[in-house]
């Protein structure tokens, strides 16, 4: 490079100043000559022609890709938009389907029930019709009084019959029956038992020779609890919920507020009489024994317009139970009782203990009234 353009090796490494040629104008001290600037030009240019080319990427195919790509994942989103409507739809026809055969077989198998009966019933026909609920009479329950008549399928001469009648107490209440004047009939038009919510009808022939033959008439289930005045619970903010126990199983019970109206939904056995309420105790129960009794309160005067009839009760804070097992459960009873004495028992929604936490059960049976199945005493 020295001897290329003509200048020391010093000058090449910036530590000296090149002596000025003879022939440099004023003032050009330092400056390349003419001849050394094409060669500077000639070198700058070789070098730049050496280096690799750098090819520009073309950004339009990938913004067509992308694109496309775009068009198709739409479609295919539209296409499982379209699946996902025919599944559901399939899966709705399959349980129309399901629910239709459902039905045609609980049809098919009521209906083959009916014939079975039939061909092995000892009767043509029989009929079984509630005369009277007495509220009065028969003891703390009442009493249900019935007419029955029953046509045996094969009549025999000297054949007698007799109407029974079951009340889930013990015994059985016995009603000769009366042979009607066509002579295939007999019937009886007063059979009376004690109100219960399970009373059984069945009619008993006897042929000549002493031969005894029974069937089952009629079945009337909750006769008893028609009777009755029902409650309802209205929603109450208890905060049980979560509520944990300690190692010993205790908890300790916040203030809660319960209230209870009666209940005016029609009734389950038409022209059953419903007595009216004469008062109402509202308990805490564990397991269905009483833990303790509610004080009653007055109503808030926001909520007396439209709640005639309603009895509020009041749990005050600090309560304590145990509970130590899972399962166990704890709830807020009424317990009714009616004009005439009788008493049924109305519960609300359980909580349960759960891994020493309270809370709710997936289901539960508020249907238990009887008193006799709860603990309360008097």
């Amino acid at each position: 490079m020295s001897r290329l353009f003509g200048v020391s090796v010093g000058w090449l490494l910036g530590v000296e100043e090149p002596p000025a040629p003879a022939d440099a104008p004023a003032g050009a001290e330092g400056e390349l000559t003419e001849s050394q600037l094409h060669m500077v030009e000639e070198i700058v240019d070789r070098y730049i022609a050496a280096q690799p080319q750098i090819r520009r990427r073309r950004r339009w195919p990938w913004a067509l890709a992308g694109l496309a790509l775009c068009l198709v994942l739409f479609q295919l989103f539209g296409r499982l938009g379209q699946m996902d409507a025919q599944y559901t739809d399939l899966q709705n026809s399959i349980y129309r389907v399901e629910s239709s055969m459902d039905g045609q077989i609980n049809s098919l198998s009521n209906r083959v029930e009916e014939i079975l009966k039939a061909q092995n019933s000892l009767l043509a026909d029989c009929g079984v019709e509630l005369k009277l609920v007495s509220l009065r009479d028969g003891g703390d329950n009442g009493m249900a009084l019935f007419s029955a008549y029953a046509v045996p399928k094969t009549f025999q001469a000297g054949m007698t019959a007799e109407f029974s009648v079951e009340n889930g107490t013990g015994g059985v209440q016995t009603v000769p029956g009366i042979l009607h004047p066509d002579g295939k009939t007999f019937q009886a038009e007063s059979i009376s038992t004690r109100l219960t919510d399970s009373i059984r009808l069945s009619f008993t022939f006897i042929s000549a020779d002493g031969t005894r033959q029974t069937q089952l008439l009629d079945q009337v289930e909750g006769l008893y609890s028609a009777t009755m005045p029902a409650v309802r619970f209205r929603p109450a903010v208890t905060g049980f919920m979560g509520l944990e126990a300690n190692d010993s199983g205790l908890l300790t019970l916040p203030a809660a507020e319960l209230s209870v109206v009666p209940e005016d939904s029609a009734q389950d056995i038409p022209d059953v009489p419903r007595s009216d309420v004469e008062s109402i105790r509202m308990g805490l129960f564990k397991n269905k024994a009483l833990v303790t009794w509610l004080e009653p309160c007055a109503e808030p005067e926001a909520s007396q317009a439209d709640s005639a009839g309603t009895s509020v009760f009041r749990l005050p804070a600090g309560s304590r139970v145990t509970m130590t097992g899972d399962g166990d459960q704890l709830c807020f009873a009424a317990v009714v009782t009616d004009e005439y004495g009788r008493q049924a028992v109305y519960s609300d929604i359980p909580y349960v203990l759960q891994d020493g936490v309270l809370t709710w059960p997936p289901t539960a049976d508020t249907s238990d009234h009887d008193p006799a199945c709860w603990q309360y005493g008097e």
